[in-house]
């Protein structure tokens, strides 16, 4: 953080003793915008600025970007066109990439469901191995992509991996367990002894195209709003309601999905559990590639113990003198049945990780670029 007594003791300009300490930043900077977040990442606030003798933080970045010398302009000129070429590219590839994860499910499913024994076997594991492909290279590029910075830091995708099996298997499992079984293995089948669910699986998969696009409509105009906010406290109002409208907008995107999704697999109506893990997930996901990784990492393992506690406690109660442990898991699913258990413990996660996403994503600093945080 910059010493703000020692600008005020010994520089008669402190605007140039702060561009010395911030020349990297301000060097790599493509524009003010970035300049001020990265001052409030600095501890530079709009009350501080008024030291530097400026209104507010974005009339400092605007001189401090005007200060620095830009030599290679012309150079980049002459690079602009290759370099919007490639944009377009990324732009093509942002666009369609976000569709594979989907269809490749949907074709998995439609190959589980024309097999039988061993060879069903193999078209699983198959599909399961090719779908996890697609969405590691979907989430690799575009607004949901983890910069380098922050893939050694975002240790969620374990957690993410049990909360999507517990959907696939955690409500069957309770189910058959709070009526005494199960008696084997599941068989890939919704009318087996152990039924599995594939719905929410195709329909969290087809909902990684939306969740990309609604994550790149959010930073676009939250990017908007910071060219014309001008002060951080007015950023940050009119920031909040373009987040609460992207999350609403994904919300109506996967439910319009899961409805499209159910008839075909032979599933119920709209189910609430798979909303709000769609949200938690999505939410979790845009605070993590904006550098904000402790909470989603927590929020999503406190998520996924939970939800592997409900039937461990049903079991628990079959051994001898602990009746009592499986009670409230067995109560909750004789009132509201077994999707009460993921649409409590999803939904709380997913409320907790946007209201922490209203205060964090509301920060100018929170769409500073990686490299030009350090």
């Amino acid at each position: 953080m910059t010493d703000l007594s020692e600008l005020d003791r010994g520089a008669a300009d402190p605007v140039k003793v702060l561009l010395h300490r911030h020349r990297e930043l301000c060097e790599r900077a493509v524009d003010p915008l970035e300049i001020a977040a990265g001052l409030e990442a600095h501890g530079i606030t709009d009350r501080t600025a008024a030291r530097f003798r400026h209104r507010d933080v974005f009339s400092l970045a605007e001189e401090l970007y005007a200060r620095v010398p830009r030599d290679a302009d012309t150079a980049a000129d002459a690079s602009a066109a290759p370099a919007r070429e490639g944009d377009r590219r990324r732009s093509v590839a942002v666009l369609l990439l976000p569709l594979l994860p989907g269809t490749l499910c949907a074709a998995a499913l439609i190959a589980l469901a024309r097999t039988h024994g061993q060879t069903r076997l193999y078209a699983a594991a198959a599909g399961v191995v090719a779908v996890a492909l697609a969405l590691r290279a979907a989430l690799r590029r575009g607004p949901l992509a983890l910069p380098d910075a922050l893939a050694s830091r975002s240790a969620t995708g374990s957690w993410t991996c049990w909360l999507l099996v517990y959907a696939v298997l955690g409500d069957g499992l309770l189910r058959t367990a709070v009526a005494g079984g199960p008696d084997g293995l599941p068989d890939g089948t919704a009318d087996g002894d152990w039924p599995v669910a594939l719905a929410p699986l195709l329909a969290l998969t087809l909902a990684v195209a939306p969740a990309t696009w609604t994550a790149g409509l959010f930073l676009a105009h939250a990017r908007r709003k910071l060219a014309a906010s001008r002060g951080l406290e007015d950023f940050a109002a009119s920031v909040r309601p373009v987040l609460l409208g992207a999350v609403a907008l994904f919300l109506g995107a996967l439910a319009a999905l899961v409805a499209l999704c159910a008839p075909f697999l032979d599933a119920g109506p709209v189910s609430p559990a798979v909303l709000a893990l769609g949200v938690l997930l999505f939410v979790a996901r845009l605070l993590t590639v904006h550098g904000f990784t402790h909470a989603p990492r927590v929020i999503l393992m406190l998520t996924a113990v939970a939800q592997v506690l409900a039937p461990a406690t049903v079991f628990a109660a079959r051994l001898p003198g602990c009746a009592a442990l499986g009670a409230p898991v067995e109560a909750l699913t004789a009132a509201s049945g077994p999707s009460a258990v993921p649409v409590l413990t999803c939904g709380a996660g997913a409320l907790t990780l946007l209201v922490h996403a209203s205060r964090t994503l509301a920060r100018a600093s929170a769409h500073l670029r990686p490299e030009q945080a350090r």
